[in-house]
């Protein structure tokens, strides 16, 4: 991370490609777009255009389509795992990420389609190759979910041991 003549740090970006080489997660279960801002493995905002075209959207609700909390978490946690990937370096190739724990989640406004979600993460610790995140998911600057998400990121081999 470097420090430009405005004494502001140059945060990196991850777009779509980066996200695919970070994660394992793929469609219909890639709940991020893009990360903006990815400061080390301290913070990051993942970016999620909601489409009404999103399969969860034919079941939760026909009528009235509304995000299901419990995928607007799986965001933070992807935006988190992504982050965490990231800081390990261009060569690290993670094989799995598993969800040690949601702590303190709350659910403020429904996520709609069209929406366009902010989710905002920022490391509370690490030890290891696991992580502790605050998280907020936002759509127009107000907070519609937040959580603490913890994670570990192992390697195929770590597991089959």
């Amino acid at each position: 991370m470097s420090e430009s003549g405005s004494g502001k740090k140059d945060l990196a970006t991850a777009d779509i490609r980066r996200v695919l080489e970070l994660l394992p997660h793929r469609y219909p279960f890639l709940m991020v777009d893009r990360i903006i801002d990815m400061d080390r493995d301290e913070s990051a905002v993942g970016i999620k255009a909601v489409s009404v075209n999103e399969p969860f959207f034919q079941g939760h609700f026909p009528k009235f389509p509304v995000m299901p909390g419990v995928l607007i978490i799986e965001g933070l946690a992807q935006t988190a795992g992504a982050l965490c990937v990231n800081h390990l370096g261009a060569t690290y190739k993670p094989q799995l990420v598993y969800f040690m724990g949601i702590d303190r989640a709350k659910f403020r406004k429904p996520v709609l389609p069209g929406d366009l979600l902010h989710y905002h993460v920022k490391k509370i610790r690490s030890r290891g190759r696991a992580w502790r995140f605050y998280g907020e998911a936002k759509v127009n600057g107000q907070v519609v979910a937040e959580a603490e998400v913890s994670a570990m990121i192992l390697d195929q081999d770590d597991v089959t041991a």
